[in-house]
């Protein structure tokens, strides 16, 4: 017979990682081995269809559970695995013909559940079992087995490795990106806890002085207010030089922050614009106003 086609899973062009339902397509390379259960080919229609219905029960449970690490890795992933080896070792010496095609679907399962492991390996020693039970049917024949089975089990532990390295590296740049967020903010805070901490305490302790002065020296508590204005206006300096570039704004948010401002100061401001909104760039921006109380 034909040597068959070489199986794996279907390619992935949205980039989406591969399921078990990647797999479910290749089932369909039973069909001849059903055509030959309802035709009576067989020498037992009931034993062979049962063999069937059994391969591929056994080749979902696989095929769903090689997707989930911690199941894949579990016992009875194995013990299906094998089972399905002695059930495809038994179809083909009973059958030969179509039903020597399971062997590459044996070799699928094997190389979505044994990927962590060995799967050269493993895709040499049912290569070889595959020739060696196609061997006894076909003849010369069992070469196209084998190597479809070989291939099978490497294309599909290759692609799926491929995949979980993949996924293992999205999730380690989103938890970098994640962390350098998180160390950006801290360190901000502490820059800002640099800039505000030794002006805020000057100007509580000038405060409290000009508190105390003012009842009995008022030109020396107007002296003590003119420098917290003074030390205040170099704080707001220093903390809009430092937050440069952490703000991503425009024209637009700027002028809406400074009308917030002077409103809340009970300031009228009056803006007149003209030509096309400015596009929104990290700046900082001074609006002129006008205004009256």
């Amino acid at each position: 017979m034909p040597g068959p086609r070489p199986a794996g899973p279907p390619a992935n062009p949205a980039g989406r990682p591969p399921t078990a339902f990647t797999l479910l397509p290749w089932l369909l390379m039973g069909l001849g081995s059903l055509a030959n259960v309802f035709r009576g080919e067989t020498a037992n229609p009931w034993l062979s269809g049962l063999g069937l219905l059994t391969f591929n029960t056994l080749y979902l449970f696989v095929a769903f559970r090689a997707f989930d690490e911690r199941r894949r890795r579990a016992p009875a992933t194995r013990l299906a695995l094998a089972a399905m080896t002695v059930l495809t070792c038994a179809l083909g010496l009973g059958y030969g013909g179509t039903w020597l095609l399971f062997f590459p679907l044996l070799g699928l399962a094997a190389g979505a559940a044994l990927r962590g492991g060995r799967p050269a390996t493993w895709g040499v020693a049912l290569a070889a079992l595959a020739g060696a039970v196609a061997g006894v049917k076909d003849g010369w024949d069992a070469i196209g087995i084998a190597y479809g089975t070989f291939l099978s089990t490497m294309v599909t532990a290759a692609i799926l490795a491929l995949s979980d390295a993949v996924r293992q590296l999205r999730a380690a740049r989103e938890e970098l990106a994640r962390r350098a967020v998180e160390e950006e903010r801290l360190r901000f805070s502490r820059d800002l806890h640099d800039l505000l901490g030794h002006t805020l305490s000057v100007i509580v302790v000038k405060s409290e002085a000009a508190r105390r002065l003012a009842p009995h020296d008022l030109a020396a508590a107007v002296h003590q207010i003119t420098d917290i204005e003074s030390i205040g206006r170099q704080a707001l300096t220093e903390v809009r030089e430092a937050v440069t570039g952490y703000r991503d704004g425009g024209l637009s948010t700027e002028l809406d922050r400074a009308r917030s401002v002077l409103a809340a100061a009970s300031v009228e401001p009056v803006v007149r614009r003209s030509g096309p909104p400015r596009p929104r760039t990290p700046m900082r921006c001074w609006a002129g106003w006008s205004g009256r109380r």
